[in-house]
């Protein structure tokens, strides 16, 4: 990921409502959680729900599929890993003791846990 690529996703994440929506649904796993809840969740109207979800995609950060009436959103942890990467890329000279490549794995339960794998 180059800085130019970057810079869409931190804009995306500068604004509260959008930053709460990708950590909600960055919690909730790879099914994702319906627009509708999402906004329910976070006290959003649905206009302005749509709006911040459409700018969460733009940014790469944040994906969508349709089941019947409803739209899913679920975090796009392939974006994110990249942004995550592009941070990490110099982090203390490439020592993997300290910042080594980040892992998500989905649990028994179907959620997903974010680890480091030193």
């Amino acid at each position: 990921m180059e800085t130019r690529d970057a810079l869409p996703a931190f804009a995306a994440l500068s604004q509260e409502n959008r930053l709460e929506a990708l950590r909600l649904l960055v919690k909730s796993g790879p099914r994702g959680i319906a627009a509708g809840a999402l906004g329910d969740n976070l006290g959003i109207a649905a206009p302005t729900m749509s709006f911040h979800l459409k700018e969460l995609a733009n940014a790469g950060l944040i994906t969508s599929r349709k089941e019947g009436r409803h739209v899913f959103y679920a975090a796009d942890y392939g974006g994110i890993r990249r942004l995550v990467d592009f941070l990490m890329a110099d982090c203390c000279q490439g020592d993997p003791r300290l910042c080594g490549p980040y892992v998500i794995k989905e649990t028994r339960d179907g959620q997903s846990a974010c680890a480091v794998k030193c």
